[in-house]
């Protein structure tokens, strides 16, 4: 089976950009081929095909794969070093100060954080949920990811994390402890009480996006309870943070959906608490120097003040390194 290569070198992608080049790499991961060949092929003469060769081997995504002889000429056979390319290249704004990508689940507590340590460190944010935010990391598309994934034994984040980094040194550090429920319309209307009610057919209900922490947990509450997914109004409808969640039910466009009680707060929305999980930072022990801003930062009384106003917030473990 052939493999798909990633390419995580700029200079390589700019390779790419020429459409002649491109060209060339996709015949050459179909079928190895000649000079000759790929002239006759793009109707182009040798000499202009050779020079394309030639960057696409200083480049290292081609190479020759057989030499032949036929009579007294000596054909070399090239060929794409991967049977697909990954594009992963992240521009990131050019200032004095440095610039890091989060991604993983989405924090309240994250957005003033990243506000306090603007004059240090640009904080940039991709939500895409505590699975998809560690396979990002795992791939190089981020510094740093929030996770709050719930194992089979209770645990927050670790066998995870072991799982996919079981080559790699990674540090978990805890952001805090949150309070999740039912967010609800104001004065519950719908008089709503359990996770159970969701199934009732005059109520509508919004989902997070799949891989997140929250639908994780939803998922396998309902399985916990043997409730059918099927039968939820609004199980198919996503969005990726509890402040998205918070704005539809405010609009009356949901009843009901699972998030932090400091967005239901936020919106002045009735809250149902159901559980309390550890959220945790993740990042390679190579990026601490960057991340030390952050990292000191976590340990400062003024975090932990700040973090202890949001509703349903904890912070007395914020800042302690969890062991993996």
């Amino acid at each position: 089976m052939k493999t798909v290569q990633p390419i995580q070198s700029f200079d390589k992608i700019k390779l790419l950009a020429d459409s002649r080049r491109m060209e060339i790499l996709r015949l050459l991961m179909d079928t190895p081929a000649t000079l000759t060949h790929l002239a006759r092929t793009l109707k182009q003469s040798p000499a202009w095909i050779r020079h394309h060769i030639l960057a696409l081997e200083s480049g290292d995504l081609i190479e020759v794969g057989e030499v032949r002889k036929t009579g007294k000429v000596m054909e070399k056979f090239y060929r794409a070093k991967g049977g697909a390319f990954l594009l992963q290249e992240i521009i990131l704004p050019k200032s004095k100060k440095p610039a890091v990508i989060f991604s993983g689940s989405h924090d309240l507590a994250l957005e003033e954080i990243a506000e306090h340590l603007s004059k240090h460190v640009t904080m940039l944010g991709l939500p895409v949920g505590s699975l998809d935010g560690l396979v990002n990391l795992r791939q190089g598309l981020c510094q740093i990811s929030g996770s709050h994934i719930l194992d089979e034994t209770g645990e927050y984040n670790t066998s995870t994390v072991r799982h996919l980094f079981p080559d790699r040194s990674v540090e978990l550090v805890t952001l805090a402890h949150r309070t999740q429920g039912l967010l609800l319309a104001p004065d519950n209307p719908k008089g709503i009480k359990k996770i159970s009610d969701i199934v009732r057919t005059n109520i509508k209900f919004i989902n997070r996006n799949a891989g997140s922490g929250t639908r994780l947990w939803i998922d396998a509450e309902l399985k916990k309870q043997n409730i059918d997914p099927s039968l939820v109004n609004g199980y198919e409808s996503s969005v990726k943070t509890h402040s998205e969640a918070a704005v539809l039910i405010s609009q009356n466009k949901a009843d009901v959906s699972i998030g932090l009680q400091a967005a239901a707060h936020q919106h002045g929305l009735d809250f149902i608490p159901l559980f309390e999980e550890r959220y945790d930072l993740i990042l390679p022990r190579e990026n601490e120097k960057t991340l030390s801003p952050l990292l000191d930062y976590l340990q400062t009384s003024n975090f932990r003040n700040g973090l202890n106003l949001l509703t349903g917030y904890n912070a007395s473990h914020s800042g302690e390194q969890i062991q993996i």
